[in-house]
C-alpha cells in the first residue's frame, strides 16, 4: 500500500524552487609551463612541493578539447589495483594542462610515496613499485603516461590480539559477574582475529564495533585508551592492543521532560516506561524513545542520558519533546492490487474533553470496502495495560455478496517489546445482500489476543520468527441463541539457508519464509454466526494468484460464502541480489501459496497460487511486487505491497 498523507492542511498548488549558483575561480601556483623540445625526461627527485591549485581559464577551448597533462596507468593485482587508481593523489593534477617534465617528475616521487602509504592500509607493507614516465605526443588523450607497476607482496596477518580493560569494568568483584559477561562478549565479537589478514579499514571497524559493545551496556561513557598495531614488515605480522577504559558503571535515573506543556507528565513517564534503577542499557532507552514517539503525542522525540549529573548510579534521562497538536485531520490516498484506489480521511483528538483518552477516527473508501470507524485508547497505568473501545461501520465485498457489518468492542490491551496481550468484549453485526444470501446474523463475543513477534528487525526482518493466537466465546443473538468458540491461529518464520562467519557474508545468504494461517469456528449447524466472525482468504497477504477474498466455502449454486474453518500454508524463497560481487538494495523471490476455506475440516480443498517476485528495501520500508498463477483460476495475477507487518 503507498500513502500519501498530508497533515493539518492540504497544499493544492505544488512549488518547485531551484537555485544554481556557479562559481568559477582558479589560479595557478604552479611555475609556467616549460619548453622540453630536446630535453630529456628529468630524474626523481623527492620534493614536498608538489601541491598545487588547478588552473582554469574560461576563454580558453572548451574542455572537451583539452587534452590532459598526463595520464596515469596503474598495473598490479586487481586487489590494489583499482585501489591506488581511486585514491592515489597525483590522479588530482591530470588536468593541469601547463606542466612540465620537471613538475610531473616531482609529482612522480611524491606518488611513490603515496602509493606505499595506500597499500599499508590494506595490509601490504613490503611492495615493489616500479613508475615509469613515457611519452605519447601522438595520444588523444595526453602527451605523457605515468606507468605504476606494483608488486604488492605477501599481505600482513594478525598473529597476536590483546584486550584489555581499564576502569570499573576490570574490577575483579566476585559478585560483578555483569561485567565479567560484558568482557567476555567483547572479547567473543571480535572481528580481527589472529590469522585474518589485516588492514587499516578491519583494525579501526573492530575497534569500533568494540567500543559500541562496550557503551551500549552499563558505561556509556567508555572510550579507546590506548590501541597499537605493532607491524613487522619482515614477517608480514601484526601485533594488535587495545585497551579500553570503561568509566563509571551507570544506572536509569528519573526522566526529566522537557518542552510539555499540553498533555500529561505522569501519562508521558508511564507511556516510556523507562526502567528507572537498573543498569543502563541502550537498546531500552531507544524502546523507552520509540514508545513515546509512536504514541501520537508528540511530534519528535530525543532520550539521552546525562552523563554530567554527577550520580552515576541514579543518572538523570532527559526527554526533549515537541508536543503534537490537540486536534489535526490527515487525508490520505493510497492504492492495493487488492482493492485498487484509495481515499481516506482521519481526524485525530488527543485528549478527548472529560475522559483524556486519545480518539482516531477514519473514513476510508476504494473499490470493494467502504468503512467508517472510530477507536478510542487510555493512557497506560504503571503496569502497561490501558483501556480501549472502538466501533466501525463497513461494507465490502466478500465472496459473492455485499456484506454490511457494524462492530463494537471494548476491552484492555498491552503492549510490550515483543508480545502485544488483549482482552475484550465485542459485538458483531452482518448483514449479506444478493441473490440467495445468507441470512444476517449478530452475536456477542468475549475475546483474547496474544501476539510474540521475535525477529532481526521488526521493520524488514531477515530472520526470526511470529505467532499470533486469538481465542473467542460467544453466544449468537439471532435466531436460535447458540454458544460458539471462534480460534485462529497464525504463524511465520524465517529461516537463513547455509552458515556465514561475518556480517556480509549472512546479509548474502538466501531465505526460506514459512507462513502458516489456521482457524476454526465451532457451534451447531444451524447457529447464525456473523459471517465477519468466520473465514475467506486470497490476496496479496494470504494466497497470491487470487483475488481479495475470493476463496470460500462453494455452495451448490456456485457462489462464494464464508466458512467456519480456515487453513493457509506458503513456503517462499528470498535471495539477495548481488551484482559485481556487491550486494544490492533487491531480491528475488519464488513462492508456494495454498488455502482453502469450508464449513466441515474433511471438506478443506486447497487452491494453490504459485510464481515469482522482487523485493527492494527502500527507505520508507519493503516495497513487493509479485506475480502468482493461479491454479484454479488459470490467471496470472499482479500483487503489489508496501512494508511489513505481522
Amino acid at each position: 500500500m503507498v500513502r500519501v498523507v498530508s497533515v493539518s492542511s492540504p497544499a493544492w498548488w505544488p512549488a518547485l524552487l531551484f537555485c544554481g549558483v556557479l562559481l568559477l575561480q582558479g589560479c595557478s601556483l604552479l611555475p609556467k609551463k616549460e619548453s622540453t623540445e630536446g630535453k630529456p625526461v628529468a630524474g626523481l627527485v623527492r620534493s614536498g612541493d608538489a601541491d598545487s591549485t588547478p588552473a582554469k581559464d574560461g576563454k580558453d577551448e572548451k574542455k572537451a578539447d583539452k587534452r590532459d597533462a598526463f595520464t596515469v596507468d596503474v598495473r598490479g593485482p586487481e586487489a590494489v589495483r583499482d585501489y591506488l587508481a581511486l585514491h592515489l593523489e597525483i590522479q588530482r593534477y591530470r588536468e593541469l594542462d601547463d606542466l612540465g617534465a620537471t613538475e610531473i617528475s616531482r609529482l612522480m616521487v611524491a606518488a611513490e610515496a603515496n602509493a606505499r602509504e595506500l597499500l599499508g592500509t590494506l595490509g601490504y607493507f613490503t611492495p615493489t613499485l616500479t613508475l615509469e614516465l613515457n611519452e605519447t605526443p601522438e595520444s588523444a588523450k595526453a602527451p605523457r603516461e605515468i606507468v605504476i607497476t606494483v608488486a604488492p607482496g605477501e599481505p600482513t596477518k594478525v598473529s597476536n590480539v590483546q584486550i584489555s580493560y581499564a576502569g570499573e569494568i576490570a574490577k575483579d568483584a566476585a559478585d560483578d559477574t555483569a561485567a565479567e559477561a560484558q568482557r567476555d562478549s567483547i572479547r567473543t565479537g571480535w572481528a580481527l582475529r589472529a590469522g585474518l589478514p589485516f588492514t587499516q579499514q578491519a583494525w579501526d571497524d573492530a575497534k569500533t564495533t568494540a567500543l559500541r559493545s562496550l557503551t551500549a551496556k552499563r558505561f556509556p561513557t567508555g572510550n579507546i585508551e590506548v590501541s597499537r598495531a605493532e607491524v613487522d614488515a619482515d614477517r608480514s605480522e601484526a601485533r594488535l592492543s587495545v585497551t579500553y577504559q570503561s568509566g563509571p558503571a551507570y544506572k536509569f535515573g528519573p526522566l526529566m521532560l522537557r518542552g510539555l506543556s499540553r498533555y500529561d507528565p505522569d501519562g508521558a513517564r508511564r507511556i516510556a516506561r523507562l526502567p528507572t534503577g537498573t543498569d543502563y542499557d541502550q537498546q531500552k532507552l531507544l524502546d523507552a524513545q520509540q514508545r513515546l514517539a509512536s504514541s501520537g503525542y508528540y511530534d519528535s522525540v530525543f532520550l539521552t542520558l546525562d552523563t554530567e549529573s554527577g550520580n552515576p548510579l541514579a543518572a538523570p534521562v532527559v526527554a526533549q519533546l515537541r508536543e503534537a497538536p490537540l486536534q489535526k485531520v490527515v487525508l490520505g490516498a493510497g492504492f492495493t492490487t487488492d482493492n485498487g484506489p484509495r481515499l481516506s480521511i482521519d481526524h485525530i483528538h488527543n485528549q478527548i474533553p472529560l475522559l483524556g483518552w486519545r480518539a482516531v477516527s477514519r473514513l476510508s473508501v476504494d473499490n470493494d470496502i467502504k468503512s467508517l470507524g472510530t477507536e478510542w485508547n487510555a493512557i497506560p497505568d504503571d503496569k502497561g495495560w490501558r483501556w480501549f473501545s472502538g466501533a466501525e461501520l463497513k461494507r465490502e465485498e466478500s465472496g459473492s455478496y455485499i456484506v454490511d457489518s457494524g462492530r463494537l468492542r471494548g476491552g484492555r490491551n498491552k503492549s510490550s517489546d515483543h508480545i502485544d496481550r488483549s482482552y475484550f468484549l465485542q459485538y458483531d453485526y452482518a448483514q449479506n445482500r444478493g441473490i440467495n444470501a445468507p441470512p444476517s446474523a449478530s452475536a456477542v463475543t468475549a475475546n483474547w489476543g496474544w501476539t510474540g513477534r521475535y525477529f532481526d528487525n521488526n521493520s524488514a526482518p531477515t530472520r526470526g520468527y511470529a505467532l499470533a493466537l486469538e481465542l473467542a466465546a460467544g453466544y449468537t443473538l439471532t435466531g436460535e441463541q447458540t454458544p460458539f468458540t471462534r480460534t485462529y491461529v497464525r504463524g511465520l518464520g524465517i529461516l537463513p539457508i547455509g552458515s556465514a562467519e561475518d556480517t556480509e557474508s549472512r546479509a548474502r545468504r538466501s531465505r526460506l519464509q514459512l507462513r502458516v494461517e489456521a482457524g476454526a469456528v465451532s457451534a451447531k449447524d444451524s447457529a447464525q454466526i456473523p459471517s465477519t466472525l468466520m473465514f475467506l482468504t486470497g490476496g496479496d497477504t494470504t494466497v497470491r494468484g487470487y483475488s481479495y477474498k475470493q476463496i470460500g466455502t462453494v455452495r451448490a449454486d456456485g457462489q462464494i460464502v464464508s466458512g467456519r474453518y480456515l487453513g493457509v500454508a506458503s513456503v517462499e524463497w528470498q535471495r539477495p541480489f548481488v551484482y559485481n560481487n556487491k550486494l544490492t538494495e533487491w531480491e528475488s523471490v519464488v513462492f508456494v501459496d495454498a488455502g482453502a476455506v469450508a464449513d466441515k475440516p474433511g471438506e478443506l480443498k486447497p487452491k494453490v497460487g504459485a510464481g515469482v517476485g522482487a523485493r527492494w528495501r527502500s527507505p520508507v520500508g519493503p516495497v513487493q511486487a509479485d506475480l502468482a498463477y493461479g491454479v484454479d483460476t488459470k490467471k496470472f495475477r499482479l500483487h503489489f505491497r508496501l512494508g511489513f507487518t505481522f
